[in-house]
């Protein structure tokens, strides 16, 4: 029973180790680019490692930011409020999404033209997941309500960007 839960416990810390190789085949990202803060809870630091002092703590999932600079492990970003610092990988994602952005709401309609059917409006501060990009406008989504909504109102794309 002992040789059982040995074996068994050098192959779960084995398979939580992450292969060198693989992080060194993962495709590499040129900067700038944006993603999103995957954890409910993120600690910006003023330098690339945990010894640095914490800056900003964000509760808030999903909030978009823009990778300006990589070290190791460690994303220098960018908030929407222009705030720079830097935060460990793992606590960021891929998933691309976008705040609402200027003093008033934003239409999302339910095709890319200003004349469509207007769906719902998003107030300032909104966060949602982004799609399908192109023309100056994206979809997004925000807890299940869905529509198109002109990238000049959003914060997490760049004007002429085209996302699938």
């Amino acid at each position: 029973m002992r040789i059982l839960a040995a074996a068994l416990s050098v192959f779960v810390a084995t398979a939580l180790v992450p292969d060198p190789a693989a992080a060194a085949d993962a495709p590499k990202r040129s900067v700038p680019y944006y993603a999103s803060i995957s954890a409910s809870r993120a600690r910006m630091r003023t330098g690339p490692a945990r010894t640095y002092p914490a800056s900003w703590l964000y509760q808030r999932q999903d909030l978009p930011i823009k990778v300006v600079a990589i070290f190791k492990q460690w994303r220098r970003i960018a908030d929407p409020d222009g705030t720079e610092g830097w935060m460990q990988a793992n606590l960021l994602s891929g998933t691309r999404t976008a705040i609402v952005r200027g003093a008033g709401a934003v239409a999302l309609r339910e095709k890319p033209v200003s004349g469509s059917r207007l769906l719902w409006r998003a107030a300032p501060g909104v966060v949602g997941r982004i799609s399908q990009c192109g023309n100056g406008w994206c979809r997004m989504d925000v807890k299940g309500q869905a529509g198109f909504v002109q990238i000049a109102g959003l914060w997490g794309v760049e004007a002429g960007e085209v996302l699938p």
